[in-house]
């Protein structure tokens, strides 16, 4: 018997595929993608991520932002700025009014522009704690992958020696090894900045791959035994492939994680070594401008507030990002 036209319409319209749109929204959606719309949608990590941002560009584009502000790190007449009588600015804070030509000031004794030295040293405290961490993060990533992979003999090696770094205080060994590193190798101011700067980075990465290395290898020791890997040995797939190919692509959450979480500390520890005269030398700090300040508290607040909440920003808006990017990769959390 022949349906009614109707029947035949709600029939063929039952059956009609989905749409596009439809299509798109019972598709599939990678780990990858399920965080990053987590972080699209949680409006803490919008905003600590501009923040980062922003500190990202004036890090880049310092000597552009210098330029373009009309200010500058060079070496001024401190009788042009300065009051010899009790060595504070002629004009601006503290005791006068707002100085358009240095928004920030200018150093009392030196006259030097506390805005310049402030884009330097956010400069120096990003490039500097970006590469401790990636150079970290390549050596614990490494030797995790390895000792977790291999067993035996080889993992027993590198936890040894992972537990031994983290039994050996950070600050003690940054007294230690620091001021060896710049007496050896600089002979004058100019290799004395190049190599105070590397020389922290060094002593920042010795200090820093544990914690990214404890991490990996635990991952790694519940993914060898999974299924993909088993069947790549089976095939023949050589270690090498395994670690990279098979691996490390499941790493990447756990890894991203660590690099966002340490990246803060890193930027801390800067401000704090360079604060105790073991940082950088002859390149604009924050830690080195807290430690100049210190003594012009009372008098000079403005000077010592600037890098201090440059640096408390900074970190806070790290921190906050590293904890909301956990939890986005985090299955068990509904953000």
């Amino acid at each position: 018997m022949a349906l009614p036209a109707t029947e035949l319409v709600g029939h063929d319209e039952q059956s009609a595929p989905p749409s596009e749109g439809e299509r798109r929204a019972i598709a599939g959606r990678s780990p990858l993608r399920i965080a990053f719309d987590r972080l699209r949608k949680d409006p803490i990590a919008v905003v600590c991520f501009i923040v980062v941002l922003f500190f990202v560009l004036i890090a880049i584009f310092a000597d552009q932002w210098c330029d373009l502000l009309g200010v500058s790190t060079e070496t001024v007449r401190a009788s042009d700025f300065i009051d010899f009588s009790n060595q504070l600015p002629k004009k601006g804070p503290p005791n006068h009014g707002f100085d358009p030509e240095h928004p920030f000031g200018v150093a009392p004794g030196t006259g030097t522009d506390n805005l310049a030295v402030w884009i330097k040293g956010c400069q120096t405290s990003m490039f500097l704690a970006t590469m401790a961490a990636v150079l970290s993060t390549i050596i614990g990533v490494t030797l995790g992958l390895i000792a977790g992979f291999l067993g035996g003999i080889v993992d027993s090696i590198i936890s040894f020696a992972t537990d031994l770094f983290l039994t050996f205080p950070f600050l003690v060994g940054a007294l230690a090894i620091a001021p060896i590193l710049n007496e050896r190798f600089a002979t004058d101011p100019e290799k004395l900045r190049t190599v105070s700067f590397w020389a922290l980075i060094a002593i920042l990465t010795f200090f820093g791959w544990m914690g990214v290395a404890r991490l990996v290898r635990g991952e790694v020791i519940s993914l060898r035994e999974r299924e993909f890997v088993k069947a790549a040995r089976v095939i023949g797939a050589p270690t090498r492939r395994i670690l990279v190919k098979e691996m490390l692509p499941n790493l990447i959450a756990p890894i991203v994680i660590s690099f966002s979480l340490g990246l803060p500390a890193y930027v801390a520890a800067e401000a704090g070594l360079s604060y105790l005269g073991i940082g950088v030398f002859q390149r604009e700090s924050w830690g080195r401008t807290i430690a100049a300040a210190t003594n012009w508290w009372e008098l000079y607040p403005q000077y010592l507030l600037a890098p201090v909440i440059g640096i408390a920003i900074l970190v806070v808006a790290l921190n906050l990002l590293g904890d909301a990017i956990r939890d986005a990769f985090d299955p068990k959390t509904r953000r």
